[in-house]
């Protein structure tokens, strides 16, 4: 994929989706939105393909999990990129299912050995079923767990190197856990090896009702932090696909694409940067 800026797609926003003239724009849905046989949905996804490149963002597969992906959500997932031919899939460093049931959140893992093997086979199963190369996304945290045995970015390099993945850097997953946990965002973002990085996503968050924690919401503008975070990360590692969320308060379309513009400035920046 071109490394341009895209949004999030909204069914509300269809008609100014499809009448937008802003170059370089595509389009990211939550594979399990359209896991479905027809109806709506499909029908608009196949319009927007015509237009603008997709990319499909699985919150479903829980690859963190003991057992293997599940059958059926991996086979739902395969016919919507064998119908879509996204130019990029993605999924989370997360899991959410345990003995039959689904869990709403994208629960947290240890990063052990044991963990990371189990990580790379999932993921490496995926990608056989699919035929192609996924992303994965680092986590947010809010608490942190005593059984680790490797650094983040160690664990998602060596991931990488295992299973053959790239990442999905999520910028303000990376600034929320750093105020939440406690640690250096900018350093974090320097341990990440350029050649590995196949998206970025940006985002808005919240602050709990102790103004102390921050929830990784997509309720709000991108934060300036995370503005100046990602401006420094293009900048070292060069232009990449990246993606405004937003999946609370939603917005105007054109108050989207506002956000969206800037990005593509900063990409801008980056493409002139390479060349």
């Amino acid at each position: 994929m071109t490394p341009t800026a895209g949004l999030g797609f909204k069914p509300q926003h269809f008609s100014d989706a499809m009448a937008s003239p802003a170059v370089g724009l595509w389009f990211e849905v939550h594979a399990e939105n359209y896991m479905v046989d027809g109806g709506p949905r499909l029908a608009m996804l196949e319009e927007l393909r015509r237009d603008r490149p997709l990319s499909l963002h699985g919150v479903g597969l829980s690859l963190g999990n003991a057992a293997e992906p599940d059958r059926d959500h991996l086979a739902a997932l395969k016919r919507l990129v064998d119908r879509f031919e996204p130019a990029l899939v993605s999924e989370h460093l997360a899991w959410s299912r345990f003995e039959g049931r689904s869990f709403p959140d994208l629960l947290p893992l240890p990063r052990t050995n044991e963990v990371l093997a189990r990580l790379s086979a999932n993921i490496g199963q995926v990608q056989d079923a699919l035929g192609r190369e996924i992303l994965i996304e680092n986590p947010t945290h809010y608490l942190p767990l005593s059984q680790h045995r490797w650094s983040e970015t160690s664990f998602l390099r060596e991931l990488a190197r295992r299973s053959g993945c790239k990442l999905l850097i999520d910028v303000n997953n990376v600034a929320v856990g750093a105020n939440n946990i406690g640690f250096d965002a900018a350093s974090w973002l320097l341990d990440i090896p350029a050649k590995l990085v196949g998206e970025i996503h940006l985002a808005g968050h919240s602050h709990d009702a102790g103004g102390t924690l921050l929830i990784d919401s997509h309720d709000e503008p991108v934060s300036e932090l995370v503005w100046s975070l990602y401006e420094d990360f293009i900048g070292r590692i060069g232009a990449r696909p990246t993606l405004i969320e937003r999946d609370g308060n939603v917005p105007s379309f054109d108050e989207l694409l506002r956000e969206r513009d800037r990005a593509q400035a900063v990409l801008d920046g980056g493409l002139r940067l390479a060349a």
